[in-house]
């Protein structure tokens, strides 16, 4: 849906940024603040907009991952495949941003400069980011930095240049953090099917009370009010209501003894 001129200029129009080129959004920033013009809970401060290294990037797609499973969102997406900034695989992950964007977004305006503090946003560089294999491009904003000439044409030394990062760190770097990533993937995905499945037997026994006629004053309602106050509870607004059902299932309790005592004289 839209080419890629279209799509950019969407971009452009919602964030009021500058993109030029779809591979530019492989470093996710500006994914993370689309998503944040549907929901607005974003944590926009993380999200690295001038990021130029692979690592940096990562980030950028850990809380864009982060805000699909908060609001259950099902696209996969792959990290590995967007960070590289090639043009196929950003071009459809865009596409259908636009379309889910259209679906849900709402109807109100959307401070994207505002979202993330004034600060500029894209594009960094045309390229891919810097990675273990780049080292001769610099960190400035779309610069490529040139080997160091001295005076009469000749070029520096090599020992005169400006030193390289390890190759192995940058490596490791990006697969601690995808390991993270599938680590906080499971751990999600399995607190929310035991949440799931907590809701649905909390639900039934809500049911159930709601269906079921108790006689009145007697202690299998008061049970059943004792049962509903804990399930309708809350840490803030109704302790104090639990409470009170709770003491009246007590005094209930004692009531009864009391009247047992009475017959057995």
């Amino acid at each position: 849906m839209g080419s890629r001129q279209e799509l950019i200029g969407w971009v452009n129009e919602l964030l009021h940024t500058n993109y030029t080129k779809v591979e530019q959004l492989g470093s996710g920033a500006a994914y993370c603040q689309i998503i944040d013009s549907i929901y607005g809970d974003v944590k926009m401060e993380r999200v690295k907009f001038n990021a130029n290294q692979e690592y940096e990037y990562v980030e950028n797609f850990k809380i864009l991952l982060n805000s699909f499973a908060k609001h259950k969102i099902d696209k996969p997406v792959d990290p590995t495949k967007l960070i590289k900034c090639r043009f196929q695989d950003n071009f459809e992950f865009l596409q259908w941003l636009r379309r889910f964007w259209e679906s849900y977004a709402p109807s109100t305006g959307y401070d994207a400069v505002g979202r993330r503090q004034g600060r500029a946003a894209g594009p960094v560089d045309t390229r891919r980011p810097i990675s273990s294999a780049s080292s001769g491009r610099g960190s400035s904003v779309g610069a490529y930095r040139r080997p160091a000439v001295a005076a009469g044409g000749s070029r520096a030394p090599v020992s005169a240049r400006a030193p390289v990062r390890p190759a192995a760190q940058t490596g490791q770097q990006v697969a601690e953090l995808s390991r993270q990533l599938g680590e906080h993937k499971v751990l999600i995905e399995t607190a929310e099917k035991e949440r799931d499945f907590y809701f649905c037997k909390l639900r039934e026994i809500e049911m159930y009370l709601q269906a079921t006629e108790f006689s009145a004053g007697s202690e299998l309602e008061s049970m059943a009010k004792h049962i509903q106050g804990i399930l309708y509870s809350t840490e803030e607004t109704d302790a104090e209501a639990a409470q009170m059902v709770q003491d009246e299932y007590q005094d209930h309790q004692q009531a009864s003894q009391h009247m047992d005592e009475e017959e057995t004289f």
